[in-house]
């Protein structure tokens, strides 16, 4: 089984010395927020994920989640396990106080979520949706669904799920058959079939509260007719209390390659009765509160699942002895492989990946904050286009990498790697369904190239660009050798975001067939402007921890030498069109 330390430290520098967003800083709700308080949590954060939930992983993929009887039941240690999770107010902690929530910001449940995610990603989904749902139904449904159903759901007795896809769409929502017929009491009556449903039904909640899309019967096709509906798996009585059964069941569990311990199941609604939530044929708009904050949460699933690879890896190589080095130490036998330059090089790309990562969804959580809880209008909305263009950076790139560095964790421990005994296999497993779920990677580059780059707010890019500009000048000189290479890989992202702009309105299948190279362009270079946020801080404190500092300096540089410049070459290959493509004849 693979061990795993939280990054604490690493955390804790980033809340203490990054936290240099103006307008976050301006957010009364957090001004009481400290240093400590955070501290204090991300070290109990550590000890429940390290001591309780990280040994669920291997548990989880050897016992998977079952169907008996019509009722899944989870693997062995779930149930103890989510008790003491929900005891000690893990699924409250970003929630609203009026809920029963700790109302901690984005900047630290962001941590806790990458730590779940190293621990275990399979018991993380369990409550990774019901905070999706808690979002989606905090910001649309009416007071009374509000009062009667998020205080449950913020205390972990009931859970959330979000109900999509259908087996005869996926991304295509507009395809789906899911029908809502209108009864005299004002409710729904929803019948139809989910599939992909992750914990679309267990046995460690009193309650489970559905998400649903479907299409009122008097609603028009496609995605202008489509609703939104809170359906719960047992009805819900006046006083709160549970009732009922609703008209759901689960026809199947899927068999999958990874994430074994989480139920991703089939959902049949045969009558189910709903509540629509948000307004009538709006139901995307709605949902896509919860997806759009999900679509986050999986690439910090990517970032943690990288993260625990790593640091196994890392202990791997300091063990194993194999070969010799050109400069071998030994005089007899031989040396351990992290002397070998390939694997140190292999240990260095993990870690200036991941801390860029962590740094850039730090300054991401600050964004997202100021987009839901500033003052003033104009500021929300200029936050809000930086998340919404960064979202789909922030999925795709992180869960690339994610498959990126556990292929080269399997990699550094050989043979052993690619056996059960040492956990990393499983890494690679887990992993592999993050690029999928919630979008497709390719979607979401899609997305970003054709509607995230500029709306009705203007250029967004080029907003984001020249806010990258104004805080990239400093005048320390330590720091001008990585601002000048900077300044090159940045004027590459300039001059592609205007051929992608331009040629969207003249050869869509040019700007397509390049949409991911774009995505990772923007990718690699927004979590370069990361690395310089940390340059300047790394500078400026040197004297206080040289050891800290000195290791972020020189992981910074391996990234602005080996990672970054692949940037160039996502940026050559778009720009070689899509004719060969387009009219290659396949046999």
């Amino acid at each position: 089984m693979p061990s795993y330390t939280a990054p604490v430290e690493d955390m804790m520098f980033l809340f203490e010395k990054l936290r240099d967003n103006k307008n976050y800083n301006e957010l009364e709700k957090y001004k009481e927020v400290s240093v400590d308080l955070v501290k204090d949590i991300l070290e109990e954060a550590a000890k429940i994920n390290q001591n309780i939930i990280l040994p669920l992983a291997k548990v989880g993929d050897e016992n998977p989640a079952v169907l008996e009887n019509g009722v899944v039941r989870t693997p062995p240690g779930y149930k103890e396990a989510y008790q003491k999770y929900i005891q000690d107010g893990w699924t409250s902690l970003s929630c609203d106080p009026k809920y029963g929530g700790q109302g901690m910001p984005k900047t630290v449940s962001a941590f806790f979520d990458e730590m779940l995610s190293s621990a275990s990603l399979s018991f993380k989904l369990y409550s990774e949706l019901s905070i999706g749902a808690y979002n989606c139904i905090h910001h649309h449904a009416s007071e009374e669904i509000k009062n009667k159903y998020l205080p449950k759901i913020v205390e972990g007795k009931w859970s959330g799920t979000m109900c999509l896809t259908e087996p005869i769409c996926g991304t295509d929502l507009g395809l789906l058959k899911t029908k809502a017929e209108k009864q005299t009491d004002g409710t729904y009556k929803l019948s139809g079939q989910k599939i992909f449903i992750t914990s679309g039904d267990q046995d460690l909640t009193e309650n489970i509260i559905h998400l649903v899309i479907a299409r009122a019967t008097d609603s028009p096709a496609g995605t202008k007719g489509i609703s939104l509906f809170l359906v719960p798996k047992f009805k819900v009585n006046d006083d709160g209390s549970v009732g009922p059964r609703n008209g759901i069941s689960t026809g199947s569990i899927e068999s999958k390659m990874g994430i074994k311990g989480s139920a991703t199941c089939v959902l049949n609604f045969d009558g189910a009765t709903g509540y629509m939530i948000g307004k009538k044929d709006k139901g995307l708009s709605a949902m896509f509160t919860m997806m759009n904050l999900e679509r986050i949460v999986v690439g910090i699933q990517g970032l943690g699942i990288s993260e625990i690879a790593y640091q196994n890896s890392l202990a791997y190589a300091k063990e194993r002895k194999q070969g010799k080095t050109n400069n071998t130490q030994s005089s007899n036998g031989a040396d351990f492989i992290i002397e070998h330059a390939d694997i140190r090089k292999s240990l260095l790309n993990m870690k200036s990946i991941i801390e860029g990562e962590r740094a850039l969804c730090f300054w991401l959580s600050q964004q997202t904050e100021v987009s839901l809880n500033h003052p003033d209008e104009k500021i929300r909305q200029e936050a809000s286009d930086y998340v919404s263009l960064m979202t789909p950076v922030v999925k795709s790139l992180f869960t690339d990498l994610g498959m990126e560095i556990t292929n080269d964790a399997m990699q550094i421990f050989g043979g052993y790697g690619y056996t059960k005994d040492q956990g990393i296999e499983q890494l690679y497993r887990d992993n592999r369904i993050t690029p999928i779920y919630e979008g497709t990677n390719s979607v979401q580059a899609a997305d970003l190239v054709f509607r995230k780059l500029s709306n009705k707010n203007g250029n967004i890019i080029k907003n984001f660009l020249d806010l990258i500009k104004s805080e990239t000048n400093s005048n320390d000189d330590r720091i001008k050798p990585f601002i000048v290479k900077f300044g090159y890989y940045l004027d590459i992202l300039s001059r592609f975001s205007e051929w992608t702009i331009e040629k969207a309105k003249t050869d869509k299948d040019d700007v397509s067939a390049g949409a991911n190279d774009y995505l990772k362009t923007l990718g690699y270079v927004s979590v370069a402007y990361a690395w310089i946020k940390v340059l300047e801080v790394s500078f400026k404190n040197f004297d206080e921890n040289k050891k800290f500092y000195e290791d972020k300096i020189d992981t910074a540089k391996f990234y602005f030498d080996k990672v970054l410049p692949r940037a160039e070459l996502h940026h050559k290959s778009a720009i070689s069109g899509s004719s060969n493509i387009m009219n290659f004849k396949f046999s």
